[in-house]
């Protein structure tokens, strides 16, 4: 699926709630559809996220599938509402939206730095280069939108950089290590990704890769499996979280 076209993630969370609820009701999607006077497709759409679904319709399903669930209405609500990081006008390409609702993001970046870990001159400095055709006031969005979420330069930003890592890393929130150029394993050579735990346990882990004209949103289970192996194998071949502040604080002199 495209990941621009793709629907906001608590929309599809959302939706597979209903599907399993209807689901649990012994209901086929062309029988629920028509108690609830629905075109198949219209039912389809809104158990998939495609299309919004508003609490009335979510009270007639529940009636309809003889199934309660208080929790769906609040879903619902949320579901509604737009997106945080909407209002700084960014482009997401899927990723914000799932990091907001992740409880757990372990992030492989490969040769950046973790996006939540920028500073905002750095990041600034970043947009400004990468994106030299972007108006100030949309650079200036961006920056608001990732100073918000804790997301390159002279001498000076880059020793600003690489303490404010060393300041993330004493929080008991993050795990830092760093991987040595010499003699890096071949799993690291496969590009950056991400894996997203959410807090709900019946809410599959996500696996998510950025490539240069779009993003992957994959849930199956083989596949995010594989890259779990994969993250662990490259954490285990990492400098511990101490030798990687150790590292990073000799790099930051050097820029002195």
């Amino acid at each position: 699926m495209d990941v621009h076209k793709k629907p906001p993630f608590r929309r599809r969370r959302l939706g597979k709630r209903l599907r399993a609820l209807r689901e649990s009701a012994g209901l086929s999607m062309d029988a629920a559809a028509a108690m609830l006077d629905k075109s198949r497709t219209s039912l389809f759409r809104i158990e998939s996220g495609e299309y919004k679904a508003d609490v009335h319709l979510i009270r007639s399903m529940m009636d309809v599938y003889d199934r309660w669930d208080e929790g769906l209405l609040e879903a619902t609500r949320a579901a509604l509402k737009p997106s945080w990081f909407t209002s700084y006008g960014v482009q997401d390409l899927g990723y914000t939206d799932v990091e907001t609702e992740a409880s757990r993001v372990c992030d492989y970046p490969g040769m950046h730095l973790p996006g939540l870990l920028h500073t905002e001159p750095y990041l600034r400095s970043l947009f400004e280069r990468v994106h030299h055709r972007r108006s100030p006031k949309h650079v200036d969005n961006q920056v608001a939108e990732a100073a918000l979420r804790r997301e390159i330069g002279g001498p000076e930003i880059m020793r600003a950089q690489l303490q404010h890592l060393i300041e993330m890393a004493a929080l008991p929130t993050v795990t830092l290590q760093v991987l040595r150029l010499k003699g890096c394993p071949p799993s690291a050579m496969g590009g950056a990704f991400t894996l997203l735990e959410f807090p709900e346990p019946d809410e599959p882990e996500l696996l998510y890769h950025e490539y240069v004209t779009g993003a992957l949103h994959i849930e199956d289970e083989n596949e995010v499996r594989e890259a779990r192996l994969v993250f662990d194998s490259l954490r285990s071949e990492a400098l511990n979280p101490a030798e990687t502040v150790a590292m990073i604080e000799q790099l930051a002199t050097v820029q002195s």
